[in-house]
Formats: C-alpha cells, sequence, structure tokens
C-alpha cells in the first residue's frame, strides 16, 4: 500500500514517548471537526495501518466550552452527527464522551497505541493538547490541518500585517496546495464497544447539555455540516464567484462564500476550498481575491493568536495604539452607549443597527460591515478599554464564528493591531476611522440596511 505524503513539517511530536501496546490509534478530534482533507485523520488511519490496529476517533463534548452557547452548540453538533456517519461509512468508530476534553482524550487514551490531535491556537487549545501530551503514557503526535502553510512554517514570530506574511506564505503554497486522498482503513473499529453519547438526535442531546441557552440557533440561516458548506460553495462557484473581486466589500450584495462558521468549527477544510477555487472558471482577479482572503488573512490571524498569549485583552493592543488613545482618553464623546444599548441595536445610526441585527439574527456579518461595527463601538464607548471589551463580547456571544483567531485579530484590528498610524482624529487618535459618510460613498449602504431588514424581520 502506497503511503500518504502529509508534509513533515504539519507532524509535531508532543512528547517524548513510544508507541505502545494497545489496542487502537486513537486520533482525539477536536478543532478539525471534519471526516474528509483532515491531515490528522488520515495521519492516524496511516500509522494505524502501519502498526496493524484500527482507528477510533474521540471528541470531548464539554457544557462549559468558554463563551459557547445554545447557537454554536447547534450548528457544531449537527456537524458532528454527519461526521460520524461518514467515518462509519469509512469503517472507523467515532465516540463522543461528555467531559473536558484532555480528560476524556485521556480515558480512551488508556487503550491506545498512540494518539493523534489535531491543531488549535488558542490558549486553552494548546493548553489542553499539553496537559494530554504530559500525562498520557504513549506517544501524542500533533498534526495540523486547520491552515494551507502550518503556523510555524510561515513564520518563526508575530508578523506586523499581511504585507509581511504575505511573501512568506506565496513563497510555499505550491508546497502545500496539494490534495489529500483519504486513506483506506485496512482494520474497521466500528464495531468496538465503547461508550459514549449519541449524536442521532442533536437536539435531545442538546436539553441535556447546561450550556447559555440566551441566544437562539439559526440553524434557518446556517445548517452546520460538511454537506452544507459544500453545497453553499458549491453555490458561490456557480452564481457569484465571478464577482467576488469587485463586491466582496459591497455588504448589500451576497457576493461573499460565507464559510466562515464552517471552517471555525473545522468543518470544511481550507485546503479543500483553495482547491475548488482554484479550478473553478472565474476571473484571475476573483480566484486573487478569495486566495487572498482565505488564505493570507485567515492565517495571519492564526500568526497573531499563536504568538501573542494577550490576544483577547486590550494589553495585545500596539503601543503606538495605547499611546494615541491615551492622549484621547478625554476627548467629548457625542455618543456614549452602555453595553446593553449596544447589544439591542438602540443607536442613532441605522447602519451600525442594522448590522447589529443581522449579527444577533443570524450569527453572521459582513467583513466590511464588522469593521465599520467595531469602530463605532471603539468611538461610542466611554473609554477604549471597554470599547474592546464590549466589542470582543458581542463578537463571542452571537457570530457562529466568534471565539476564532479571526475574530481575536479582527476585533484586535479595530484597535490598530496589523494597521498602521493615521493623522490623528479626536476621540481615535491615530488609529483608523471609519465613518457614515464612508459606506454611502463606498458601497449602497442603504441597500444593506434594506437587505437586513427584509432578512430580519421582526427579529
Amino acid at each position: 500500500m502506497r503511503a500518504l505524503q502529509i508534509e513533515e513539517t504539519r507532524i509535531q511530536l508532543l512528547n517524548d514517548r513510544e508507541v505502545v501496546q494497545g489496542r487502537y490509534v486513537l486520533y482525539w478530534m477536536q478543532q478539525s471537526q471534519r471526516a474528509e482533507m483532515n491531515h490528522a485523520l488520515e495521519y492516524g488511519v496511516q500509522e494505524a495501518n502501519r502498526l496493524g490496529c484500527g482507528v477510533v476517533v474521540v471528541f470531548g463534548l464539554m457544557d462549559d466550552y468558554p463563551e459557547a452557547n445554545l447557537r454554536h452548540y447547534t450548528f457544531m453538533l449537527d456537524g458532528l452527527k454527519e461526521t460520524e456517519q461518514a467515518l462509519k461509512k469509512r469503517g472507523v468508530r467515532m465516540v463522543v464522551r461528555r467531559g473536558s476534553p484532555p480528560e476524556v482524550a485521556l480515558e480512551l487514551g488508556r487503550a491506545a497505541r498512540l494518539i493523534v490531535c489535531d491543531c488549535g491556537y488558542l490558549r486553552h487549545q494548546k493548553a489542553w493538547r499539553q496537559a494530554v501530551a504530559h500525562a498520557a503514557a504513549c506517544r501524542v503526535v500533533q498534526v495540523e490541518s486547520d491552515v494551507i502553510v502550518p503556523v510555524e512554517t510561515a513564520s518563526v514570530k508575530a508578523q506586523i500585517g499581511a504585507r509581511t506574511l504575505r511573501p512568506r506564505i506565496h513563497r510555499q503554497l505550491p508546497d502545500y496546495l496539494k490534495a489529500l486522498p483519504p486513506v483506506a482503513v485496512v482494520t474497521p473499529t466500528i464495531t468496538l464497544r465503547l461508550d459514549g453519547v449519541s449524536l442521532d438526535d442533536p437536539a435531545a442531546l442538546l436539553k441535556t447539555l447546561r450550556v447559555d441557552r440566551g441566544v437562539s440557533p439559526v440553524s434557518g440561516v446556517f445548517q452546520g455540516g460538511a454537506s452544507a458548506a459544500k453545497r453553499r460553495f458549491a453555490e458561490f462557484l456557480k452564481n457569484r464567484f465571478a464577482r467576488y473581486d469587485q463586491n466582496h466589500n459591497q455588504p448589500q450584495t451576497d457576493d461573499t462564500s460565507r464559510m466562515s462558521p464552517y471552517l471555525h468549527f473545522g468543518q470544511v477544510s481550507p485546503l479543500y476550498l483553495a482547491l475548488e477555487v482554484l479550478k473553478a472558471p472565474g476571473p484571475k482577479a476573483a480566484r486573487e481575491a478569495f486566495l487572498e482572503e482565505m488564505i493570507v488573512r485567515r492565517e495571519l490571524a492564526c500568526n497573531f493568536t499563536h504568538y501573542a498569549p494577550d490576544y483577547d485583552s486590550f494589553a495585545c493592543i500596539p503601543g503606538w495604539a495605547q499611546k494615541s488613545l491615551a492622549e484621547h482618553r478625554r476627548d467629548r464623546r457625542p455618543y456614549v452607549y452602555s453595553a446593553a444599548q449596544l447589544e439591542n441595536a438602540q443607536t442613532h445610526d441605522p447602519y451600525w443597527n442594522a448590522a447589529m441585527r443581522e449579527m444577533v439574527c443570524t450569527g453572521f456579518m459582513h467583513s466590511y460591515m464588522r469593521m465599520y461595527w467595531g469602530k463605532k463601538i471603539l468611538e461610542w464607548s466611554p473609554t477604549p478599554e471597554e470599547g474592546f471589551a464590549t466589542t470582543l463580547a458581542l463578537n463571542n456571544r452571537y457570530f457562529i464564528d466568534g471565539r476564532d483567531p479571526n475574530s481575536y485579530a479582527g476585533v484586535a484590528w479595530i484597535y490598530g493591531v496589523h494597521d498602521r498610524a493615521w493623522p490623528g482624529r479626536a476621540i481615535y487618535g491615530k488609529v483608523r476611522t471609519m465613518m457614515a459618510s464612508g459606506l454611502e460613498r463606498k458601497c449602497d449602504i442603504r441597500g444593506y440596511v434594506k437587505k437586513v431588514d427584509a432578512l430580519c424581520g421582526g427579529c
């Protein structure tokens, strides 16, 4: 059997233990929640074949995942159900267990010859993997699959912006833009008797979880799972991709892929999306614009959270921006709104209110409006620190793709991260501003408001 060629730079040994005697190779699936184009999964299958055993997939389902609520859990469980079914067709047993993910991984890891895990870029994700690597009796291997170019391969340090990361990414892209075919499973594990919760009825399972139920699911807008992601993306490529370079900053249109929720939960591979775009008919400008956003900008966000330990606090803001904002701390603010007023879209600005309504109603907001939305919270908050905290809290609560490297980098950008100093303005100082007049000049912002009104109705 021909061995699958997975780039060595994706593979990282997390401890110095040996492969031991056991019943199976364990793939601890946490970030890459999919059965296709998943380097960690395919590495696990390949190693199981080499060792003469099968592979078991485990997912740790916790009630109190940081800042997650019913909206996020609904989307995730719909995707996990589909993943379990897809793995079953390949002869692979998937076990979902209630509990802390690292503890669940260690429970099933007791009978494992080898533990394979995927890669996350947030503090708790990295801490979980280090905890498993430290406590496991067997070898633990991390395989990176949720970026095109592995983060530490692209850069060994934090980058100041897209302009510095872009050439590093582009130099290495040809080495990583390679299809990942599934590895044939030699030893099925589907009949192994391992206790876990059933995913047959995600709604019933949700009722047993102690999660924040204050934010409603948005299944009518975004259905979780790989199939839904592929259908949405195929429709995008067929009907809207050709206009992407012209319209991806036009919020009144629907000419974006809306893949961010699926990328956040690892339900679709960025490699799959990139390869589909590369072979899709359409103008070169549209292709380049999409890959810039999906690869360079997204992987810049992963670089940020990986190398900035304080990515979710005001302390992550560059020194020049902190200094400038401090100098304007006492500037008169014509409008100041409480967090509750903002959450309920109770401001004087109809454009901002529409963006907030879209966020609450759909779990999504056009990326151009996300920038304006965040800039105005900075402007309307009593202090920059309060503005940062409010923006991040709303971001993580309502967006399906909240609590993501892209989200943390996006909020930090509002305050100067990955940006440069601009001519000084009241309140903002040298931090970039965005004004309603700019929206009116650059897009059909009133058309956007009408679109949100039609979409959200009485929401």
